[in-house]
């Protein structure tokens, strides 16, 4: 069928019922004046009869039929194929409803912290490694925590992972200070007072002692320094102090840091070499904050979050 075929068609509405009733009722008369015309040969009601079975079988049936054909294929072009979904919201339109429905959520709160793994740790020890992780204080080199307080070593390697933790022996004194030009005198000359093992950030190296003995050198001017643990007096009991569950027993040294010979082969010294390092001593007669700057991260987060401040700097996520 040609497009102006169809456009005939479709303007031109198909029979009602109604009107089909009315072209019906007004038929008997123009048979009648047929009749008259032609000699009126058949009786009215057999004429009548036929005609109406003829409508009822034939002209009806068609015209529904014709109506039913028609009406839907005209409007076809203008409606959507009958199985096509509706089209799905885009990416976009979900941003644009999630943006909308919560228009002034706070920033997320990202930081970076140290881990410790499964190993257990003083507040203050977690606190200051998770400083040095999220302010990179250890300048992207592999860092150090010595615990005097809990007589306890931890190392990191840059990114601020564990790589091994030990008890160790630390000066026979309690202080943060050393005293002055201590490097350059002999063992024996140092007072029991003196003995401290002193607080503060060291950049340390691996290097050579007056034996020959490799060590972690942590301050070579006042010749302090993280090394296997010496045995050689045996009243000292320096190897079962470092097996003792307790710090209480491990103040023993002139100062320096003495740890058990294979944390030093397996942990240290593989950390330092061809690298130098960071080592950070807590204080225990000051806090971290005076000594070093510290500030407690996650502390510091939640009072960001509260405020709805991005954090600042190197925070970022772990």
């Amino acid at each position: 069928m040609s497009r102006s075929s169809l456009h005939n068609v479709t303007t031109q509405p198909a029979l009602t019922g109604y009107r089909l009733a009315l072209r019906i009722n007004t038929m008997p008369t123009q048979i009648k004046n047929n009749e008259r015309r032609l000699g009126g040969g058949l009786p009215q009601t057999s004429f009548t009869r036929s005609v109406f079975l003829f409508l009822a079988r034939c002209v009806l049936p068609g015209a529904v039929a014709l109506t039913a054909v028609i009406l839907p294929a005209a409007a076809a072009p203008n409606s959507p194929p009958s199985g096509t979904p509706e089209p799905a919201i885009t990416s976009r339109d979900n941003a644009s409803a999630s943006a909308s429905a919560d228009p002034q959520a706070a920033p997320v709160q990202l930081v970076r912290l140290a881990n410790f793994g499964q190993e257990a740790s003083s507040p203050e020890s977690r606190k200051l490694a998770d400083w040095v992780v999220d302010s990179a204080n250890n300048g992207n080199l592999p860092f150090m925590i010595i615990d005097k307080a809990q007589a306890r070593v931890y190392m990191f390697n840059a990114q601020g992972q564990l790589r091994g933790a030990s008890a160790a022996l630390l000066g026979l004194a309690v202080g943060d200070d050393t005293v002055p030009g201590i490097g350059q005198r002999k063992l024996s000359s140092i007072l029991p007072s003196e003995r401290t093992t002193p607080a503060g950030r060291f950049v340390a190296s691996l290097d050579r002692d007056i034996h020959g003995q490799e060590v972690l050198w942590v301050d070579y001017d006042s010749a302090l320094s993280l090394h296997r643990v010496v045995t050689g007096q045996p009243k000292e009991r320096r190897a079962e102090r470092l097996a003792t569950p307790s710090p209480l027993d491990n103040r023993i040294s002139f100062g320096c840091i003495n740890v058990p010979v294979k944390f030093y082969e397996n942990v240290v010294s593989p950390s330092f070499t061809g690298t130098n390092g960071i080592v950070y001593i807590l204080p225990e007669t000051r806090s971290a904050r005076e000594v070093f700057g510290s500030y407690d991260v996650q502390e510091s987060s939640r009072k960001q979050a509260s405020a709805g401040v991005a954090p600042a700097g190197n925070a970022g996520a772990r």
